[in-house]
C-alpha cells in the first residue's frame, strides 16, 4: 500500500507542520507522498511553510498550485496528480485528527474501497458547532442515509481514503465544498464497498 495524502492549505502554518509531523511519525512506511495544494488565496506564511516541509522532505512533499477554483477544485487537481494506490483527503488545519489516519489506513489494508471517518462518533465531533447546524447536519445525512441505502453517519466529512481507482474513474463535478459529499454518493451508487 501506498498512501498519497491530499492537503489544501490557505492560512494554516502550525497546524500543517503538525498534521505533516503526526502523518510522517506514524504512516511513514504507507505515506509515499504528500501533496499540499495552494490557491491564489494561501497566505505567504503558509506557503512559507509548505515549501520549508517540501525542502525538508524532498521527493516526498510536493507543493503545488491548484489549477481550479475553491476546495473540490483543489482536491480535484491533487486526485489527478496522485500516485499512490490509495489517496488520503483531509484537511491541514487539524479539523481533521491525524493520529486517526493510522486507523483508517488499517481498515483500507482490509481491502475496502474507502474508508471515512464520522463527525458522530462523539459529542466532540462537532465541538464549537452552532447547535441548528449541528440539528439540521443530522437530519440531512439522515435523509441522504436512508435515500442512499447506507449505514453511514457522515456523508460530507472530507476525511477518507479511497483506493487510486476510486478517485481517477469517476466524472467528478463539483468544485465547491458539495464536492465533499460527492466524493461518497457517486462511489456508493457505483458499488464501492465503504
Amino acid at each position: 500500500m501506498t498512501v498519497t495524502a491530499i492537503l489544501p492549505v490557505t492560512d494554516e502554518t502550525t497546524s500543517l507542520r503538525k498534521t505533516v509531523e503526526v502523518l510522517l511519525a506514524e504512516n511513514r512506511p504507507e505515506i509515499s507522498e504528500i501533496l499540499i495544494v495552494g490557491c491564489q488565496r494561501t497566505t505567504p506564511a503558509a506557503w512559507a511553510v509548505a515549501e520549508k516541509l517540501g525542502c525538508e522532505h524532498p521527493g516526498l512533499i510536493q507543493v503545488r498550485l491548484q489549477q481550479r477554483p475553491f476546495l473540490g477544485g483543489a482536491i480535484r487537481d491533487a486526485f489527478e496528480w496522485a500516485s499512490g494506490s490509495h489517496v488520503l483527503m483531509m484537511a491541514s488545519d487539524l479539523e481533521t485528527d491525524p493520529a486517526t489516519v493510522k486507523e483508517l489506513i488499517a481498515k483500507a489494508k482490509d481491502g475496502y474501497d474507502i474508508v471515512t471517518a464520522t463527525r458522530w462518533k462523539s459529542e466532540s465531533g462537532f465541538r464549537g458547532y452552532n447547535p441548528l447546524k449541528r440539528f439540521l447536519n443530522r437530519i440531512f445525512q439522515t435523509i441522504f442515509r436512508v435515500f442512499y441505502g447506507t449505514t453511514l453517519s457522515d456523508l460530507t466529512y472530507g476525511f477518507r481514503i479511497f483506493k487510486r481507482e476510486w478517485v481517477k474513474t469517476i466524472a467528478w463535478e463539483e468544485l465547491r465544498h458539495p464536492f465533499l459529499l460527492e466524493t461518497m454518493l457517486k462511489p456508493l451508487r457505483l458499488g464501492a464497498r465503504v
